[in-house]
């Protein structure tokens, strides 16, 4: 399904943030990390919503973030049954929203809140895409397992033949305005959404904005072999896509 604007009307839209938090099975991190979300975000001036999407945890996700919604109405609960991925989770909350400004960050606290607002002020001063960055700086994934570092720099380097000049093409942290999306049709696999947007998406400016990486709060980490089939299978779809192989997706008769 095309990822369109809920409610869209004739008239400009007022600029508004939807930041995405993708969750699955992470109600030890979302209190602590919705607390510091809300307070750097309500020091920028800026409509916003928080969108948790949880692909239906039944780990106790539903009540701490319904609890927070009560008494904050920025922050909303989008539950997915049946379906997993982040891709599709970050998608899911983004139809869910007529926010001109798309953002999304880790549910487990490696993505720092404190990041959040200058990458929405790049954003207001004209950027398409504004990505946090791991390795704008040196030593961006410090304290990694060195298997993971070396995924990672694998990962970064088998993409470099479909962009230009972007350092952190995987990262999972940024913000992108809806007009350089909408209507478009995304893989709702992997974890990836962030390549794809680069690849096919309508961007004609990108900064990125360096951050500490940091480690998880709780929880377990979800990569897997099926996160890094899911990978391989979007990196073949766009190399074929860009030899002409094959074409993008296209859209379906349903929703």
């Amino acid at each position: 399904m095309p990822l369109t604007r809920r409610g869209a009307g004739s008239s400009a839209p007022q600029e508004k943030l939807a930041l995405v938090i993708p969750a699955l099975r992470e109600a030890g991190n979302l209190r602590l990390l919705l607390g510091r979300v809300r307070a750097v975000l309500a020091q920028l001036e800026i409509a916003f919503e928080i969108l948790v999407v949880d692909d239906d945890s039944r780990d106790g996700t539903h009540e701490i973030v319904s609890a927070i919604a009560v008494e904050d109405t920025r922050v909303r609960l989008l539950v997915r049954t049946g379906e997993r991925g982040l891709a599709g989770a970050v998608v899911h909350g983004w139809r869910h929203t007529d926010a001109t400004i798309l953002g999304v960050m880790d549910a487990d606290g490696q993505h720092p809140a404190e990041a959040v607002p200058e990458l929405v002020t790049a954003i207001l001063g004209g950027r398409d895409l504004v990505i946090g960055s791991r390795y704008v700086q040196p030593g961006g994934g410090k304290g990694w397992h060195p298997f993971r570092g070396l995924l990672s720099a694998a990962g970064i380097m088998a993409t470099r033949p479909l962009h230009t000049g972007v350092r952190d093409p995987l990262s999972g942290f940024f913000v992108v305005r809806r007009q350089c999306v909408e209507n478009m049709f995304f893989q709702p696999t992997g974890f990836k959404l962030l390549l794809e947007i680069l690849v096919r998406g309508r961007i004609g400016s990108v900064e990125e904005v360096p951050f500490a990486f940091g480690g998880r709060m709780a929880g377990r980490s979800k990569l897997s072999i099926r996160v890094v089939w899911d990978y391989l299978a979007l990196l073949f779809r766009l190399y074929c896509a860009r030899l002409g192989i094959a074409r993008s997706p296209q859209p379906s008769s349903g929703d």
